[in-house]
């Protein structure tokens, strides 16, 4: 049972750190932003410095919708898409970690039984299509029944059916032949990326955000700790199992994680409303009434 210890431990410690993150995140809950112009950006006679910083206190309050959290939303997309980008860059050029792929499978051949492929298995049923909808559809109902809102299905169905189409679009395109090792699970389509791995970052990226709404920071911390460990362990199942390389789960956690944060972003997060950080934006850049020429 040494390939499921492993598996769990590289799980819960990835779950862990992300629970350290969230937990010292500002207690405020972004559920109930604040909307607010600063004086400094719209008084007609501020001064640039005083502007530029003001701009840069609204950019960084995590009270507000347009703020922190947007800003290091915006910034996960694009660094989680590039490093899916690098992840390519490396297979086509078998530098980097690419160079470990091969390694990564072989150790789980060796290290195989019969009773660890089947909890590996159940495991990576989490992250299968049947799972990720399932799951999705049962929080979905949960979660409108204890906050109703109208934009759940919208943001679910966005998130979980969007990755679908972006993981097969991918594997179209770069058609990356599965390990030739000894496969414990049969599959034949284009390796890279993970779709399983994508699917479970995602998916329980969304069902994280659901469940955190209006709940303390503590509660919010686990859940997202929980989210992060179920998506890892599901990743790292498709490696042992022989279907997928290092790098292919690696990407796949990358596209998941960057998808989930641009829908997140695109519905202000747990604010659940569609459009809402763009339509604030643009309301705090206008201004007051009086202050347009």
């Amino acid at each position: 049972m040494a390939v499921i210890l492993s598996l769990l431990a590289v799980g819960a410690v990835c779950g862990l750190l992300t629970w350290m993150v969230v937990s010292r995140w500002p207690s405020h809950d972004p559920a109930a932003p604040r909307v607010t112009t600063d004086s400094a950006v719209l008084a007609p006679g501020a001064g640039r410095r005083a502007r530029l910083g003001a701009r840069w206190r609204r950019r960084t309050d995590p009270e507000i919708v347009t703020g922190l959290a947007l800003t290091l939303g915006v910034a996960a997309v694009v660094v989680l898409t590039a490093t899916a980008g690098v992840l390519l860059l490396m297979i086509r050029t078998r530098t980097g970690l690419a160079r470990y792929d091969l390694a990564f499978a072989r150790w789980g051949a060796t290290h195989a039984t019969p009773g660890s492929t089947t909890v590996l298995r159940r495991l990576s049923d989490l992250g299968g299509t049947v799972g990720v909808v399932s799951l999705a559809v049962i929080v979905s109902v949960i979660e409108f029944r204890r906050l109703p809102n109208r934009a759940i299905p919208a943001l679910v169905a966005l998130t979980v059916l969007g990755q679908f189409a972006i993981v097969n679009l991918i594997k179209a395109i770069v058609d990356r032949a599965r390990p030739a090792l000894d496969q414990l699970t049969g599959f034949s389509s284009s390796s890279f990326p993970s779709g399983h791995a994508t699917s479970a970052a995602a998916t329980f990226g969304v069902i994280a955000l659901l469940l955190g709404r209006r709940r303390g920071r503590r509660a919010r911390a686990a859940i997202a700790g929980g989210a992060v460990a179920i998506a890892v362990t599901v990743a790292g199942t498709r490696v042992l199992l022989g279907v997928h390389w290092l790098t292919d789960v690696l990407a796949g956690l990358a596209i998941g994680w960057a998808w989930f944060a641009l829908c997140s972003i695109a519905f202000g997060g747990r604010l659940l409303d569609f459009g809402s950080p763009a339509a604030l934006a643009e309301h705090l850049a206008e201004g007051p009434p009086g202050s347009r020429p």
